[in-house]
């Protein structure tokens, strides 16, 4: 949020977060809305856009590494994605925060 920010040629009087976790070393005014996409339009269409967005980046990454079957999970952390984690390890592309969740899953890294 702090990048989509920055690239604002105008800058917001208010910042709304969907969640209820405000943005770190934003010096905008901000409010935390739980559940935000059923509370507020702006929230709403932000989270449409982010969903396209992905899941054509996903159709991207399919193209590269089907292998991993990212146009049929978006990247979630299904059975079959985890289970291609486990066969391939893991590609430039992962989110390393997301296979931290145990011990095990660190071997998970390609050096």
């Amino acid at each position: 949020m702090q990048r989509a920010l920055d690239a604002m040629s105008v800058k917001p009087d208010l910042v709304l977060v969907d969640g209820n976790h405000s943005i770190p070393d934003i010096t905008l005014p901000q409010r935390c809305l739980v559940k935000g996409d059923g509370l507020s339009a702006s929230i709403a269409a932000a989270s449409i856009l982010a969903k396209v967005t992905r899941d054509r980046q996903m159709d991207d990454l399919h193209v590269l590494h089907p292998e991993y079957g990212f146009a049929t999970h978006r990247g979630y952390a299904t059975r079959e994605h985890q289970a291609a984690i486990q066969r391939l390890g893991l590609t430039d592309y992962h989110r390393r925060s997301f296979c931290l969740r145990d011990a095990e899953q660190l071997s998970l890294f390609r050096e």
